[in-house]
């Protein structure tokens, strides 16, 4: 387990190098001139290319990639353009309420989305089996962003229950989480039942229910752990794609979390925070897959890491 844990670890190396020179590449075609918006409308030629030189804008682009390379081995993500703060400075302080954001999320829509697979698993082509699915579907076709603004017309509009957006209390946090964690319920039901479904087919279960076991802990005991592998590959795939998708959800509740930073920067070029963002968005996400992985051994011991 560790050799395997240390080569995973190494194997990253090289796609972080690619991923941060594609997000490099794709910062420098985004149109626009950051040098303008810092300088402001008035600023003379003189002045942008001034300005232009002293951040480095009039080298060659492998030069520059090579120098945001190498602040990068030195733990350094670069000064905002925007609002001339470190970036990690940025990013730390907007960390927290995309973590909160993302924790509740997943946290609801794993707990209901394995129950509406499972109970749809047990009672296949039953009522249960036929409203769960409906739910499922109906979680994936809704977009993100008109659920958001129904429910803030709904239950804040209208209803007063719980604010628009912003981060005055907790309950600031229910609207997001249920929006942002919809979809990965509804993907969650699904897969959740069809793995159910393949565990309760399996010998072992024939073999404790005709050796008289409860169904109870049939299910629970063997068909619902064995269901539990193929499932927690999904349920970490997703929490990368909600710290992702958060960019929409903050924007839509206006909370100011990473997602809205990113958008904030994108709309000012400020491309030291956009590549920051990018590329901790990709780590995270690597970083994720390969606890996914490490966890299969842990959950099914028949499953040996080579």
């Amino acid at each position: 387990m560790g050799r395997y844990f240390v080569k995973r670890v190494l194997g990253t190396i090289p796609l972080l190098l690619v991923i941060s020179f594609l997000i490099f590449m794709f910062i420098h075609l985004i149109p626009g001139d950051p040098v303008r918006n810092m300088a402001g409308r008035e600023a003379t030629t003189e002045e942008l290319e001034n300005l232009r030189e002293s951040m480095g804008f009039n080298k060659p682009l492998y030069q520059q990639y090579f120098s945001y390379l190498n602040d990068l081995f030195h733990g350094d993500l670069g000064i905002s353009y925007k609002t001339k703060l470190p970036v990690s400075e940025m990013m730390i302080g907007r960390l927290k309420p995309t973590l909160k954001l993302t924790f509740f999320a997943m946290l609801w829509s794993t707990i209901v989305g394995i129950a509406i697979g499972v109970l749809s698993a047990i009672n296949r082509g039953k009522l249960i089996d036929y409203l769960g699915m409906l739910i499922a579907i109906s979680g994936i076709s809704i977009p993100g962003f008109w659920l958001g603004l129904v429910m803030i017309q709904i239950f804040s509009v209208k209803l007063g229950w719980v604010p628009t957006g912003g981060l005055d209390t907790w309950k600031s946090y229910f609207l997001p989480s249920i929006t942002l964690g919809c979809g990965i319920m509804a993907i969650l039901a699904r897969f959740s039942r069809s793995s159910m479904l393949d565990s309760l087919g399996e010998d072992y279960v024939r073999t404790a229910r005709a050796k008289g076991q409860r169904e109870r802990l049939v299910i629970l005991r063997h068909a619902f752990r064995n269901s539990l592998v193929q499932v927690v590959t999904v349920i970490g795939l997703q929490i990368g794609g909600l710290l992702a998708g958060s960019v929409l959800i903050e924007t839509v509740f206006t909370i100011p979390g990473l997602g809205r930073l990113l958008v904030d920067s994108l709309a000012f070029r400020d491309y030291k925070v956009v590549q920051a963002l990018l590329l901790f968005f990709s780590f995270e996400y690597i970083l994720i897959n390969l606890i996914v992985d490490l966890l299969y051994g842990v959950l099914n011991p028949r499953i040996r890491l080579k």
